[in-house]
């Protein structure tokens, strides 16, 4: 992948541009974004990459219909998944100095997770 990139679809949006002073990462929704430094980003994609495997890994321990949250942390970061294991929106509080948060609906987390599944900037 190269110095930058931007990737969306309908409800979200994820760009990452190497050459930025600062804030090298950026996250949407369809009303809001975020930029984010380089760490913020690495934080946010792992956390959700743990959040996208814990919702897979507990399916089975559910019944049918049965709804599910799950959270996720880092130093400047938290992660919420609600929902059920195949179908979850996402919420995030950046807690670092800035202070935001942002969400995605089932559709758009899907799809975002799908593309930050992919990236490989790091």
């Amino acid at each position: 992948m190269g110095e930058r990139f931007t990737k969306e679809g309908n409800g979200w949006r994820l760009s990452w541009d190497a050459t930025a002073p600062k804030y090298c990462g950026l996250l949407a929704g369809s009303n809001w974004a975020i930029e984010l430094t380089k760490a913020e980003f690495r934080a946010f994609r792992r956390l959700a990459m743990e959040i996208r495997e814990t919702m897979q890994a507990i399916a089975c321990e559910l019944m049918d219909d049965e709804r599910i949250t799950c959270e996720a942390e880092a130093d400047y970061l938290w992660i919420e998944a609600e929902g059920f294991p195949e179908a979850y929106g996402i919420r995030f509080i950046l807690k670092s100095g800035r202070q935001c948060e942002g969400e995605w609906d089932v559709e758009a987390t899907q799809q975002m997770l799908q593309a930050i599944f992919h990236l490989t900037v790091f």
